[in-house]
């Protein structure tokens, strides 16, 4: 069975008023790039004034349903944008509220999408969530 890992920003901070992050044992990423994509989150997030989240683990088929019904479990469904990735799958779906959608068409999210998908390709999960969130943010604009 495949490890899930959802992360947006804010959630799940530090137990018992420790600094330091607790180690990730079972997910894909290592904790250094699980800082690197939640302080890309916070830059997305504060730039635009959407609310961006990933979710990487396995998606039920229909894949597109599936990641709809996550983005709709956000606390902000219009305002948010949901990059959900199934590495074991190959599959990619990025969801935008309605509000979001109007700063992020799906022409962005597309070519966000394929330069994520490149990265991925190349081994580098962490870079290419990055990277995509740096895009879609900067197609969002100020918010």
């Amino acid at each position: 069975m495949e490890p899930e890992a959802q992360v947006t920003v804010g959630e799940k901070q530090h137990e018992a008023g420790t600094e330091t992050p607790p180690d990730v044992l079972d997910g894909p990423f290592s904790t250094r790039q699980l800082l690197r994509i939640d302080e890309a989150l916070r830059l997305a997030d504060r730039s635009t004034g959407l609310v961006f989240s990933v979710f990487v683990g396995g998606l039920d088929e229909p894949i597109r349903e599936h990641a709809e019904r996550l983005h709709r479990q956000l606390a902000e469904p219009d305002r948010s944008v949901l990059i959900a990735i199934s590495p074991n799958q190959r599959q990619l779906e990025i969801v935008t509220g309605r509000y979001a959608r109007k700063r992020v068409p799906d022409t962005y999210a597309k070519i966000a999408a394929l330069s994520m998908v490149a990265s991925f390709g190349g081994g580098d999960l962490a870079g290419g969530i990055i990277q995509g969130l740096d895009q879609l943010s900067r197609y969002a604009g100020k918010g």
